[in-house]
């Protein structure tokens, strides 16, 4: 069974020439219908599937999925829609900033993630020491095979200047001096029509399970 068709493309595709709400207000039938009907019911399969490992996550799809409008009020680009549908698996939905994932499909790219994108200065600091303390840990998890194999690398914006007890160790373990902890892979098409989509979802979410485990441990000490 597959989740999603060529029409959920091809919608997007279309809003990209046309983005615009005269447009959009004339296919809505066709946005709901072909993109966001399908996605909600493929986050709410998701969300199921991960409870028995994720228990503490949100349960109510709407709650994890962004809106399609943007928010425009201070960016040059006023096309008044996203190019992509998106949704996050943690525990409080869109706006917790607690380690999670991250599905993001549409005409503007297909990708998948989760990590820490976004924190306040406590929860770095703490992520810091957490590094700090555990490094063999912290190492091991980020050289994991399965993890490796789907993600690559942490990725995320860097501090140019780094507390002092941290120099140091930043030579020998560069990531602490990240202001983001965050992990993406690029997905195709093919594999968003093909009927294996929640595998291949559940997948690279297992895969990162232990590193979010780590950055959950950090921020709640």
């Amino acid at each position: 069974m597959s989740y999603f068709s060529p029409a959920f493309f091809k919608f997007f595709e279309q809003l990209v020439k046309n983005n615009n709400k005269e447009w959009f207000d004339k296919n809505r039938s066709t946005y709901e219908t072909e993109v966001k009907a399908p996605f909600k019911s493929f986050v709410t399969l998701i969300i199921e599937k991960l409870a028995k490992d994720q228990p503490e996550f949100q349960r109510e799809a709407s709650k994890c999925i962004f809106r399609i409008n943007k928010d425009i009020r201070f960016s040059k680009d006023k096309s008044p829609y996203k190019l992509n549908v998106a949704g996050v698996f943690n525990r409080g939905g869109t706006k917790d900033d607690r380690p999670g994932f991250y599905l993001h499909i549409g005409a503007d790219g297909i990708f998948i993630g989760g990590g820490m994108y976004q924190m306040n200065k406590e929860q770095l600091a703490k992520i810091r020491q957490e590094i700090y303390y555990n490094e063999k840990t912290f190492e091991k998890l980020v050289t994991d095979k399965s993890f490796k194999s789907i993600y690559t690398t942490i990725q995320g914006d860097k501090n140019k200047v780094l507390p002092e007890e941290y120099k140091e160790f930043a030579k020998t373990q560069p990531l602490i001096a990240n202001k983001q902890f965050y992990y993406m892979a690029n997905l195709s098409r093919e594999q968003v029509l093909g009927k294996d989509f929640d595998k291949i979802v559940l997948a690279h979410f297992k895969a990162a399970y232990k590193f979010n485990d780590f950055l959950m441990q950090a921020i709640s000490e």
